[in-house]
């Protein structure tokens, strides 16, 4: 299975790739299917652009400048000496564009969402369904660098980690509900404006704000769940968030 980081190395080689993978990724990323047809759109600006520009470098009768009559005999010499090497500027203008534009989509603009997502390929074993609690040590450990401590009302924790996300150490649970194991990360160091629903790699999650200790992902994988219940498995294990610094 692809991540998001090797479709978008991929397509960057070459937007027309027909690589079935390729599309079985983009089908269930809309992350990544954002990222092509963005870049496609800048594919065909610049093929444009392209155009135009070896149009007027080779037509001296593109936007003739205009000079007074009698001007005209001793200007028109340097005139169209000038005519050129604004056209040569001109292309010169369009190809640093391309290559900022080039460089632009090459850096990789991932989304909170993405990066959550991509972060739960390497620990599957957490999606276990069981009924046998994280220790109080292991929850201790996950939550202690965040300043945290969780009151029982969350629900039964069958995962407790700290995890490494965006150079920052997070807690990384597991909460077992009637729906499955649902994953919470406290994303003490990431901050969004509102609640944000996505949709990605069979994930489907949302991310909540928490004013002055920034947001809670909320995941669950496989069957779509209802926004109702992501939204109550994140309200309760949010209410049960205790902050000790």
């Amino acid at each position: 299975m692809l991540n998001c980081a090797d479709y978008r190395r991929a397509v960057l080689a070459d937007p027309q790739d027909a690589d079935p993978l390729l599309r079985l990724h983009r089908d269930g990323c809309r992350e990544c299917l954002e990222y092509t047809d963005r870049l496609l759109l800048f594919e065909s600006r610049l093929e444009r652009a392209m155009r135009v520009s070896v149009a007027a470098a080779g037509d001296a009768r593109v936007a003739p400048l205009r000079t007074p009559a009698g001007a005209r005999a001793s200007a028109a010499p340097g005139g169209l000496k000038a005519r050129r090497g604004w056209l040569a500027m001109a292309a010169s203008v369009l190809i640093l564009v391309a290559v900022a534009g080039a460089l632009w989509l090459a850096e990789p603009h991932s989304s909170l969402a993405a990066d959550v997502v991509a972060h739960m390929a390497g620990e599957p074993q957490a999606w276990a369904r069981t009924d046998i609690p994280a220790t109080a040590p292991e929850l201790a450990q996950a939550l202690g660098d965040a300043h945290l401590r969780l009151d029982p009302k969350a629900g039964m924790v069958s995962y407790a980690r700290s995890c490494q996300f965006r150079a920052h150490h997070v807690p990384h649970l597991v909460v077992q509900t009637e729906m499955g194991p649902v994953t919470v990360m406290v994303l003490v160091h990431e901050s969004v404006s509102k609640p944000e629903r996505f949709d990605a790699q069979g994930y489907h999650g949302v991310i909540l704000p928490i004013p002055g200790h920034g947001s809670l992902a909320v995941l669950a994988r496989g069957q779509i769940p209802s926004p109702d219940m992501l939204k109550q498995v994140a309200s309760r294990v949010q209410d049960a968030l205790v902050w000790t610094g």
